[in-house]
Formats: structure tokens, C-alpha cells, sequence
């Protein structure tokens, strides 16, 4: 029997080629376990503490000139290489639309999600230029949220009604709900006053905020927006985009199930 030799190679760079995709996958996940190594079998108090260890090493502090780069890098249209998609209105526009030396209300400029009144209002702090909390967001809507807690309820934006505000908290759209608590819990970890120019950042279970106290909320909300929205393929790539950037993880988008092993006590649903 004659053998098809350009079908034979065929087949077995195929089964090479499924090797190779399958082995880059394994290792990737064994580099996340190795990363976190330290961590396993944690909980609670322990366990924050170690990620708050982990999550700062390799960290680069950018510069707040560079998170315009790296915010157009991270939030990158996948349908548009030339736009972004803002974080609260899911709105695709382009990535040189910005608020830098723009007064346009529709421009897009660097949302702090954790309010850099709240413990960081210098630019040389490590939370003023963390793009783990830093998205892309209209203007004005940027302007509404302001340094208000997030919390459930509200009256609908009239520019992107899927957000909503009142006088002390803010609901974004559903679709980031997760990601949100996710970089306020990595904030919240990340700095524990452990680095020489930034305090101890921390949760709260109320609305209240107050210029220069290192403290937002609300815990209980942002807890349960991490278990209805979870991870995604957009957050994920975004995650690694930003590792590529500044150098360290968030942890609780690597492993999510660490949200409610630190925080899952202080709440009652």
C-alpha cells in the first residue's frame, strides 16, 4: 500500500501543533499556581495578608503620562484597533479622543475606580497610577460617579441609563459589575500601608466617603457584583495586557474564589 507522504506529515504536524496549544495551556496555568504558591490553603486574615505580599512584587510605577498608553493598549476595541470601549457606557470611540487638552463633555479620560481622594491625591503614589483600578471613561459621566461609594440604586444616567447614581453611591451597568469589585478588592489588598507613600486601603460596608480617608464602599454590594458578574475573556485579556504593563497580578481575577474566602464573613445574604 502506498502511502500519501505529504498526508502523513500533514496529520502528525496537526497532532504536533494540538500538543503544543494544549502543553502552552498547562504551562500557563502551572505558572498561575506557582505564583501564588505561597497562598494555598490560606483564608481570611492570613490570606490577605500573603497576597498583599504577592500582588505588589514586580510591580513598575508608571507614570500617569504612560496609563494614557497603556489605557488605550488594555481597552482596545477588538472590532476597531483605533478605538477603546469606555468602561461605564460600553461606548467605542477613539482612542485619540481624549480629555487631554480636550474640554469636549463626550471626550474619554482615566477613571480611578477607587477615588484617588480616598487615600492617594499625589502622583507619586502607587494607587494614583495602578492600572489594575484605571479605566477609560466619558467625561462627564466620570464627572457624575465622582468619588461616591458603589452601592445598588438609584435614578438611571440620562447619557447611559444602564448606570445609575444618587447622592452618595454609584451603580454601574451590569456587564462591569464584577470587574469593579475586583479592582476595589485588589486595591484594597495591594495596599495594606505596607508601601512608604500609601496608606492602608479599606472596604467599608456603608456610603459614606470622606476626602483623604482611605476608605470606600460598599462591601456587602461590591461582594455580591463579584459573584453575578464573574470573569470573562475581555477582563482576562485586559488582566494580562496590564501585567505586560506594570508587572503584577491582581489575584482575584487569577483566582476569584479568594473574594469570598477573605471578605465572605463580614456579609450576610
Amino acid at each position: 500500500m502506498k502511502i500519501n507522504k505529504k498526508k502523513k506529515y500533514f496529520k502528525i504536524w496537526i497532532v504536533f501543533f494540538t500538543a503544543t496549544i494544549s502543553f502552552s495551556s498547562f504551562a500557563d496555568n502551572t505558572y498561575i499556581d506557582d505564583y501564588y504558591i505561597e497562598a494555598k490553603g490560606m483564608e481570611g486574615k492570613a490570606l490577605k495578608n500573603m497576597l498583599s505580599i504577592i500582588a505588589s512584587r514586580g510591580q513598575k510605577q508608571l507614570t500617569y503620562n504612560e496609563v494614557w498608553s497603556a489605557l488605550k493598549d488594555m481597552n482596545e476595541d477588538p472590532n476597531n484597533p483605533n478605538n477603546v470601549i469606555l468602561f461605564y457606557s460600553g461606548r467605542s470611540q477613539s482612542k485619540d479622543f481624549t480629555a487631554s487638552g480636550n474640554n469636549n463633555k463626550d471626550a474619554w479620560n482615566r477613571e480611578h475606580l477607587w477615588p484617588k481622594s480616598l487615600g492617594f491625591k499625589r502622583k507619586n503614589q502607587w494607587g494614583y497610577t495602578d492600572i489594575h483600578h484605571l479605566q477609560p471613561t466619558d467625561v462627564q459621566i466620570n464627572s457624575i460617579r465622582s468619588n461616591k461609594a458603589f452601592d445598588f440604586g438609584g435614578k438611571p444616567l440620562t447619557k447611559s441609563p444602564f448606570n445609575k447614581t444618587d447622592n452618595d453611591s454609584f451603580e454601574p451597568r451590569d456587564t462591569v459589575k464584577g470587574d469593579v469589585a475586583r479592582a476595589i478588592f485588589y486595591m484594597a489588598v495591594r495596599y495594606e500601608g505596607l508601601d512608604a507613600n500609601m496608606p492602608d486601603l479599606f472596604i467599608a460596608d456603608d456610603t459614606s466617603t470622606h476626602s483623604g480617608v482611605p476608605n470606600i464602599g460598599k462591601l456587602c454590594s461590591l461582594l455580591q457584583w463579584h459573584n453575578a458578574d464573574p470573569v470573562d475573556e475581555w477582563e482576562r485579556l485586559r488582566h494580562e495586557k496590564a501585567v505586560i504593563w506594570q508587572g503584577n497580578r491582581n489575584p482575584f481575577i487569577d483566582n476569584p474564589q479568594w473574594v469570598n474566602a477573605i471578605y465572605a464573613s463580614r456579609c450576610s445574604f
